[in-house]
């Protein structure tokens, strides 16, 4: 994206004039419109609409512009349930990961091609068998071992990783096969921050060893889901979802091999759209602009 540009994205109980209220009071500014898409739900009665405006074309900074459309929010019912981003500020991310490091790669080789312009601040793992890929790309990696069975040291593990997140305050905690179930108090924390990666087309096959679940279903599509984290197991908001063929002749070792394309691919555009932006939640449901 070349110019600089400040992105609405705004929700509200559906009526008549939302567009019209939001289009003049930008008008009015002198703001320029250079990409807009909006959202009628008729089973919710909610509206929704992501807008990027020029930032130059404007006479005030954004937290000026946040000050202002506030006003339009209350007025529309929208009390909460909207956000103005700059994409002048370059996205924050933290990565945690556990052995395999498939996604970590992909997400990596964006990051070095300028294919995905995010800040990487530092990867968690842990294991520290992803630490020296890592590194070579000149991103901090952290080690924080997790008790291997039971409970016991797994409380404090979390604390410690929660603690090299939260000092980045990343715009996205990316769950790059990370295999640790977050708990509760930070699913609330991370909401509509962390992301994962979940190797199957939920709902279906949630948990571990989805493959292995699906291959005795005999399934003849395997998939995966980028989704929002939250306190139900692999039952987050959905982003993305992609699939690929399989059949009776794939082992499960094939179907592995399979799923881990669609994984990473997945897994970028997901985050692609949550850092631009592009995703709007309602309940457990998303709007992908």
């Amino acid at each position: 994206m070349s110019e600089r540009r400040y992105v609405i994205t705004f929700g509200c109980p559906d009526r008549t004039g939302i567009i019209a209220r939001i289009s003049s009071f930008l008008a009015e500014a002198g703001g320029l419109i250079v990409e807009a898409a909006y959202h009628s739900d008729l089973d919710t009665g909610w509206f929704f609409t992501r807008q990027e405006v020029r930032a130059d074309t404007l006479p005030f900074d954004v937290e000026e512009l946040r000050a202002r459309f506030a006003g339009v929010a209350r007025s529309l019912g929208a009390e909460s349930d909207w956000r103005i981003d700059d994409t002048a500020e370059r996205p924050r991310v933290v990565l945690l990961v556990s052995k395999e490091g498939h996604c970590l790669y992909d997400l990596l080789g964006r990051v070095a091609a300028g294919e995905l312009d995010v800040d990487v601040r530092a990867v968690i793992g842990n294991h520290d068998v992803l630490a020296d890929v890592t590194r070579a790309h000149g991103i901090p990696f952290h080690h924080v071992p997790f008790p291997a069975h039971g409970t016991e040291g797994k409380a404090e593990a979390f604390a410690e990783v929660r603690k090299l997140v939260d000092e980045h305050d990343p715009h996205a905690v990316v769950l790059a096969r990370f295999m640790q179930i977050l708990p509760p108090e930070l699913c609330e924390a991370w909401a509509g921050r962390a992301i994962n990666i979940h190797h199957s087309f939920l709902p279906s096959f949630v948990g571990a060893r989805p493959y292995h679940q699906a291959h005795a279903r005999g399934v003849k599509l395997v998939g995966a889901t980028c989704h929002y984290v939250t306190a139900d197991l692999d039952a987050g908001p959905i982003i993305e979802q992609d699939v690929i063929r399989v059949d009776h002749g794939d082992s499960v070792a094939d179907m592995v091999r399979k799923g881990r394309d669609i994984e990473k691919v997945t897994l970028a555009r997901g985050l692609r759209w949550h850092l631009e932006s592009r995703v709007l939640v309602h309940g457990n449901r998303t709007v992908v602009f």
